[in-house]
């Protein structure tokens, strides 16, 4: 088969972030030809005029109400005129190999779905790099999110995804739920009998949020999704998703049972948080971002580890329908609109 690329981009009011994507796009070193297709959802700040900035770029620029980024994936894999999307977040930008070691890799070992990692730019602030650190190194959840690097296996993440048409007509696409809309695609693309597979130098810039708050808002919801996923598709709950909840209350009983001078919890806690202190400073050259990276962690760990008590008690424990529990996790499609 033919491969025919076309990117889907979704923004929301985020001009800056598709002028940063954009100009990484006009980096590329290649020749392979490709569309990016942008669908602005909903936004009251449009990028139109950062789109104009880049002629040579085969640009398709739609506009639709705010429905939320998976339904405009959806809208603009439905109107994109490639076989295969390269699903990306707006506040990514793109190495300028990226294409050539995409293409390089489908046409040796194709798959209907692929995911690749993301990684911290040099030019990144200290602040984005330490949640960079947090989200993605081994001593923390993240490392290669998804799972095993085992064709079948991996789970692929909407920052940086690769979907065929047949995958995305097959499953009919992204779901309402956000976050959590990626890995129920890819849940739902298993159960059809479709393949995954990892690119570990496919990787993106991936600038995540920029602040504690928004950072904070991020995780837990990360948190509040993860049991709700896990009553859709029982198959896929683990033990390890419990692991930032159990860490926050062990904390917790460590720091009490030191008061009455038992300090062994306590003191596992320190060489933890010692270990991602020396670690995030070597790799990132930086005691800063080392003592930020703590910082970051911390806040994943609490984020997350609460939102998922939290969810498991109401959907699990409870019973609680998760649209009624949790709305604001879910956006109004836009065929609920019609």
């Amino acid at each position: 088969m033919q491969l025919s690329y076309s990117f889907i981009i979704p923004v929301y009011n985020r001009p800056d972030e598709v002028a940063e994507l954009l100009a990484s796009f006009n980096q590329q070193e290649t020749a392979i030809p490709y569309e990016i297709v942008i669908i602005e959802d909903g936004s009251s700040i449009p990028c139109k005029e950062v789109i104009d900035a880049y002629p040579d770029l085969d640009i398709t620029y739609l506009t639709k109400p705010n429905s939320g980024p998976g339904s405009s994936r959806n809208y603009g894999m439905e109107r994109a005129r490639g076989n295969y999307f390269i699903i990306l977040d707006s506040d990514c930008m793109l190495p300028p190999q990226y294409v050539e070691v995409m293409d390089k890799q489908l046409k040796e070992r194709y798959v209907d779905c692929f995911g690749g990692p993301d990684a911290a730019h040099p030019d990144f602030s200290n602040l984005q790099k330490a949640i960079s650190y947090s989200m993605t190194s081994f001593f923390t959840t993240g490392g290669i999110r998804g799972g095993s690097e085992d064709t079948g296996k991996f789970q692929p993440r909407s920052f940086n995804m690769g979907l065929s048409k047949k995958a995305f007509q097959t499953s009919k696409g992204f779901g309402d739920i956000h976050p959590g809309e990626d890995p129920d695609l890819v849940l739902r693309l298993w159960d059809l009998g479709f393949k995954t597979a990892l690119i570990p130098e496919a990787f993106v810039y991936h600038k995540r949020r920029i602040s504690w708050k928004k950072f904070y808002t991020q995780v837990h919801k990360f948190g509040l999704v993860r049991p709700i996923l896990n009553a859709w598709h029982p198959s896929t709950a683990k033990l390890t998703y419990w692991f930032p909840t159990l860490f926050i209350v062990g904390l917790a009983v460590s720091l009490l049972v030191a008061l009455f001078g038992n300090t062994i919890l306590l003191k596992f806690y320190a060489l933890y948080v010692a270990i991602i202190f020396v670690h995030s400073s070597i790799i990132n050259k930086s005691l800063v971002i080392g003592y930020l990276s703590i910082v970051a962690t911390g806040i994943q760990f609490y984020g997350y580890g609460t939102g998922f008590l939290s969810s498991t008690i109401g959907i699990k424990w409870l019973r609680q329908l998760p649209r009624k529990r949790y709305p604001h996790l879910f956006f109004s499609t836009l065929e609920n609109q019609k």
